[in-house]
């Protein structure tokens, strides 16, 4: 069985494992697609309900209206 002649160092570990990190969030970076919306034009994820409007597909889905309304309820 292979056995390592001296140990590792914390800098040579951390090094290593800071360039994996950086490597899976590149990855996860790359495959977040952003889409603009068909409704009000804003930028939202593929295949999600739009935020600012609340539109998925052409159709209303979540009444962004009452969301509105109940905001500025709790700060007055």
């Amino acid at each position: 069985m292979a056995v390592p002649k001296k140990k590792t160092s914390k800098s040579r570990t951390r090094t290593r494992h800071s360039a994996y990190r950086k490597k899976q969030t590149t990855k996860i970076v790359k495959k977040i697609q952003l889409v603009v919306c068909t409704n009000c034009g804003a930028q939202k994820l593929n295949h999600h309900v739009c935020k600012a409007c609340g539109f998925y597909n052409g159709k209303q889905v979540v009444d962004k209206s009452k969301e509105l309304d109940s905001i500025t309820t709790v700060k007055a």
